[in-house]
């Protein structure tokens, strides 16, 4: 074996628990992790990445997808909002509350102000390392989940897929395809979602009306 393995990763996703692996077994392959923005991902696989851990649903057909580990879906909001008195909150508390969509800066930025929500995975929040932003689990959301996905075998595709597998180093390489069902994944670290109360805000209007909590 030669050249290098490139492995593409979107905001939020660690793939350390296997670059660890890899590079303690295939020392004499370089092993590279970039970052990939989150609606790019089938694209970085054209020349940028040889294998993606992305978030699904991939629009490509022609991609080979193995699913892992799924997240907890979070609404961020300003550190004063009344959703922080809370564990847990339904997509109903939200119904009236103005979403922006996505999470960079300028967005979170927007929100921080008190001007509305956004919504992300928890992964993705934690990566922000923002303190001025409150999170909580949207417990009826629909979750996210991470997949590894990847255009075009080959020997060190291989070698990685059997990582990930779980595959031992004296056991023997099968065949890159995943199986029809494959066995979800754990995340690559430990995951925290918050203890829930069933104590439920009423919605906050675009206005920024206060709520206070449920008795």
């Amino acid at each position: 074996m030669a050249e290098a393995l490139r492995i593409g990763v979107v905001p939020g996703v660690s793939a350390d628990k296997w670059v660890r692996v890899w590079r303690e077994r295939m020392r004499h392959v370089p092993l590279d992790v970039v970052p990939v923005a989150e609606e790019d991902a089938a694209a970085a696989l054209e020349g940028e990445a040889d294998m993606v851990f992305a978030r699904l649903p991939i629009a490509d057909p022609d991609l080979h997808v193995i699913p892992l580990w799924t997240e907890t879906p979070m609404v961020v909001a300003a550190k004063d909002h009344p959703i922080k008195v809370f564990d847990s909150v339904t997509l109903a508390d939200l119904a009236d509350e103005e979403l922006y969509p996505g999470s960079d800066d300028a967005t979170l930025d927007i929100v921080a102000a008190g001007h509305g929500i956004a919504r992300m995975p928890q992964s993705v929040f934690r990566a922000t390392g923002r303190r001025d932003l409150v999170a909580r689990e949207v417990s009826d959301a629909e979750p996210t989940r991470v997949a590894l996905v990847w255009r075009a075998g080959g020997e060190l595709v291989d070698e990685f897929i059997g990582i990930v597998r779980g595959r031992t180093a004296n056991s023997s390489r099968g065949a890159a395809a995943p199986p029809a069902s494959p066995p979800a994944a754990s995340p690559p670290g430990p995951a925290s979602t918050p203890a829930r109360r069933r104590a439920t805000p009423s919605g906050r209007g675009r206005k920024g009306g206060g709520r206070g909590r449920r008795r």
